[in-house]
């Protein structure tokens, strides 16, 4: 008899929809430094709101001890930035899980079809270039670039490349690929965890000539040995970069093991709690956080984070 265990469910870390919640009932999760509300980065962050809105949602929880109020979990600037422009309402994504997880936690910037998609609804709602690109700190023809970013792509490889963080010259590459190498090229990127531009360059030289857009301009092929050669070596190269964070996981394990332990020493110091909480709110929420850790990420995340 076939042991066929059913996969365990997936917890939802947030609610399915987006509530629209009053600024006023929004509590900071961390104290903000004055000279923060100064920087280019929130200047940038003013700015784009202005011209384009609000692209990612506040994250929030319910507040633990204040009946009606809102933890901010992810987005203090962008609340300042709201608060600024006078907005009173706006769209947050509901956590389910506490405080240790955050939305960004293993963030590393949006990537390019999803900034492709955010540049083509603000310019077809009628935001001109050139606010755009003051407000992304871009040029008129980098926006415009991005624009046409996903012109000759088809729908399903934009799709399985649609959260990952690929250089924009990955999309050149493929464009000189019919539909369906496409996909088939975004999915190996995706089953080696590989997107930069010489792993896609490998695989339009593997590509044959019936799966590739014809262009008369394009020098001779090289041959498949050669083509072979240097596939291999983008397998060489990522399968030693996999095998030096397994080296470090055990060393990195046994820091997190002793920042932890000294972390929770720490905190079970009345004086020192008492300390941090009036005079360093924000360090003592992060020290309670990384206390709370218990192992450090074993997916692809972990190398990118």
């Amino acid at each position: 008899m076939n042991d066929r265990r059913m996969p365990r469910p997936v917890s939802m870390g947030f609610e399915r929809r987006c509530l629209k919640l009053e600024l006023a009932s929004l509590r900071p999760g961390k104290t903000i430094a004055s000279n923060v509300l100064k920087s280019d980065k929130y200047a940038q962050i003013v700015a784009s709101i202005r011209a384009i809105g609000l692209v990612e949602p506040i994250v929030v929880k319910q507040h633990p001890a204040e009946a009606g109020a809102w933890l901010i979990i992810d987005g203090h600037l962008r609340v300042e930035a709201l608060r600024s422009g006078g907005v009173e309402w706006t769209e947050c994504l509901v956590a389910l899980d506490d405080e240790s997880f955050t939305y960004n936690r293993h963030f590393n910037g949006m990537a390019a079809v999803q900034e492709h998609r955010m540049i083509v609804r603000a310019l077809d709602s009628g935001v001109p270039a050139e606010d755009l690109a003051a407000a992304l700190g871009k040029s008129v023809e980098t926006i415009k670039a991005r624009f046409r970013l996903l012109n000759g792509i088809c729908d399903e490889a934009a799709s399985i490349l649609s959260d990952k963080q690929c250089a924009l010259s990955v999309f050149d590459v493929l464009r000189k690929m019919k539909p369906f190498r496409q996909i088939d090229a975004a999915t190996r990127m995706v089953d080696f965890g590989n997107y930069s531009v010489k792993f896609a360059l490998a695989m339009l030289e593997a590509t044959p000539e019936d799966q590739r857009v014809e262009d008369t301009g394009r020098a001779k092929r090289s041959n498949w040995s050669e083509v072979n050669a240097r596939l291999e070596r983008e397998v060489a190269a990522l399968q030693e970069e996999t095998r030096l964070y397994d080296q470090n996981y055990g060393r990195d394990t046994l820091q997190l093991m002793m920042i932890t332990t000294y972390l929770q020493g720490l905190l079970t110091d009345a004086p020192i709690v008492l300390w941090l909480s009036e005079n360093r709110r924000d360090y003592l929420t992060e020290f309670k956080k990384i206390a709370e850790i218990r192992s450090l990420p074993t997916g692809p995340e972990a190398g990118a984070a």
